[in-house]
Order: structure tokens, then C-alpha cells, then sequence
């Protein structure tokens, strides 16, 4: 039994891994999704990662369809209090941004699609910056105090913001963030490391990184010369061409064969035991992608290996 870790300052404790809930509904059909969904939690996982927008950008699709696949799933198979279910507010087509109104509405919708009484864990999705932070917090705090939901979230926020999300919860008392969504990964250091991650640790955050395989680029199959069938691959290859990225996969593979890992094992267990990261969020299309993934749980890298990727990385 993989020991879970504990999110924050809540009561949740999740998989050092969160299964990525944006490809369900997408690029897997409900069948592949529910297999993917029973390999997870078979190998002891239990954070599932969605949003109410997943996947309105695809044709046809209205946002909303990756809940609705999750929310079958947990109704044919499981207690429900044995899964941790975050999903995010602000970018569904039909409620979009963070107005007290479309908060409690749209969370309605999305306890609806997962056939559920509550959300484990609920982000603002993008942060509404028209909207003042004592609106988004008083409209999350009463949703908390409804039972609606367990724990509240942000992703894709400021730090001015975040601060003063913290500072209005903890002057009136009221629900407080416990997690940070960043956008984080051995390629992309910047979009987390500094002010930002200075917030959540001094908040006691726990930081659930998004992108944590950069699009698929630390799984290590986009190399020179070859091309992979992928809705995102445009975006992965694009790390070949910078210095980074190759130094990057050169430690990786290094690493990897060394610990007799897969490659993306190795740049998961880097992010998991960076400051503050809880559980990196990952995705599997298919089960056979999935492996690779949860044996982050399993993976602890020595202080010289975690060294050596760091510096690939800077």
C-alpha cells in the first residue's frame, strides 16, 4: 500500500500521483476511460484531476464530458468516499469566470455530471481577475459550509492575488485555499519557482503541478527525427529545439538507466520532491501509458540524481 500524502491543510489525503481527467471524453472514449480509471485505482491511486471545461475545445463537445465519464465510472464502481475528486470552476463555455453566481451555478452543474453530493477538492480554474477575491472566496466558503464541497483550490493565479485570497479567509474566518494548480515541470521552471512558490510555502500550500510531462516531452519519446501520432505533439516537440529540453532528456535518460526507471518516472519523482508539490498530475490515454506513471509512488531519487536533473534543467 502506497502511503498517500496529505494535501495541505486539509483532511484529504491523496496518491502521490493525480490521474489527469482532461483526455477522458476526448482522446479516450468512455470504455478506454474506465480502464484507464480501474489500472489507476487497482495500483492504489485515488486523486482523480478534472474540470468542468474538459473538453469543450473539441468539436461537438460542450464541456462538462470528462465529469460525466468520471461520474459514471464512480457510480459503477466504487464508494465513493475512497476517491478524491477535484475539478475547477471559470472556463466552462456556459459559466465562464468567477462571479459568486457562476460559482454556485456552475458547481451545481458539475455535482450533477459526477452523479455526486460533493467536490473533494474545488479550483478556481483561471483566475477572474474583475472580480474582487472577497466575491470568489465567500461564494467558495458557502458552498463548503453547504457541504458541496470538501476543500477549496486555485489554479492559474497571481501571487498578489493568491495573498490576498489567504489574508481576506483568514481575517473573516472563512475557507481557506489549501491547494495551488501551477503550471510546473522540468521544462518549464519558471512558471511556478519564485514569488509564487514563496506564496504556497509560506501559506502551507500544497502545490498539484498541471503539464507535469510537459505534453508528453518527458516521457521521452519525442527524439530528432521521429514523429509521434499525438493531439499534442506540435507542442511536446517543440522542447527538442531548445537547449534545455535536450539537456534536460539527456539526464533523464541518464537517470532512467541508472534506476532501471521509465523516463517519465524519473522527471515525476523530480517534481514530486520539489518544495511544496504534493502529487504531479499526469494523464494516460491508453492503460498500457499508465505504469510509467503511478510508479512515481514507488521512486525516490537520491539527493545527487535530483542534483543532476535540477541543473538540466536551469
Amino acid at each position: 500500500m502506497t502511503s498517500l500524502r496529505r494535501l495541505g491543510s486539509s483532511d484529504l489525503q491523496v496518491f502521490p500521483l493525480a490521474l489527469g481527467g482532461n483526455v477522458f471524453g476526448w482522446t479516450a472514449d468512455e470504455a478506454q476511460s474506465f480502464a484507464v480509471l480501474d489500472a489507476y485505482a487497482a495500483a492504489g491511486g485515488n486523486f482523480i484531476d478534472t474540470a468542468d471545461a474538459y473538453s469543450a475545445w473539441v468539436p461537438g463537445n460542450e464541456g462538462g464530458e470528462s465529469e460525466t465519464v468520471i461520474g459514471k465510472w464512480l457510480a459503477a464502481r466504487f464508494d465513493r468516499s475512497d476517491i478524491v475528486v477535484a475539478t475547477k470552476v471559470g472556463a466552462h463555455p456556459a459559466y465562464k469566470g468567477l462571479s459568486a453566481t457562476t460559482i454556485k451555478a456552475a458547481a451545481e452543474q458539475s455535482l450533477r455530471r459526477l452523479g455526486t453530493d460533493h467536490i473533494d477538492l474545488y479550483y478556481t480554474h483561471f483566475d477572474d481577475e474583475t472580480v474582487p477575491v472577497e466575491e470568489i472566496i465567500t461564494a467558495l466558503d458557502q458552498l463548503v459550509k453547504d457541504g458541496k464541497v470538501r476543500a477549496i483550490a486555485a489554479s492559474n493565479i497571481s501571487p498578489e492575488r493568491l495573498q490576498a485570497s489567504l489574508d481576506f479567509s483568514e481575517r473573516e474566518g472563512l475557507a481557506r485555499y489549501v491547494a495551488l494548480q501551477p503550471h510546473y515541470n522540468l521544462v518549464s521552471r519558471d512558471t511556478y519557482e519564485g514569488e509564487l512558490q514563496d506564496t504556497a510555502a509560506r501559506a502551507g500550500l500544497a502545490a498539484v503541478p498541471y503539464f507535469a510531462l510537459a505534453s508528453g516531452f518527458l516521457t521521452g519519446k519525442y527524439r530528432p527525427g521521429t514523429s509521434v501520432e499525438s493531439a499534442r505533439a506540435e507542442k511536446a516537440g517543440s522542447h527538442l529545439e531548445s537547449e534545455r529540453g535536450r539537456k534536460v532528456l539527456a539526464a533523464l535518460d541518464k537517470v532512467a538507466q541508472e534506476r532501471g526507471a521509465e523516463i517519465a518516472t524519473v522527471a515525476l519523482a523530480w517534481l514530486a520532491a520539489r518544495p511544496t508539490v504534493v502529487a504531479p498530475i499526469a494523464s494516460a490515454r491508453t492503460v498500457d501509458q499508465l505504469p510509467a506513471l503511478v510508479a512515481v509512488a514507488g521512486l525516490r531519487l537520491t539527493e545527487q540524481e535530483l542534483a543532476e536533473l535540477t541543473e538540466a534543467s536551469a
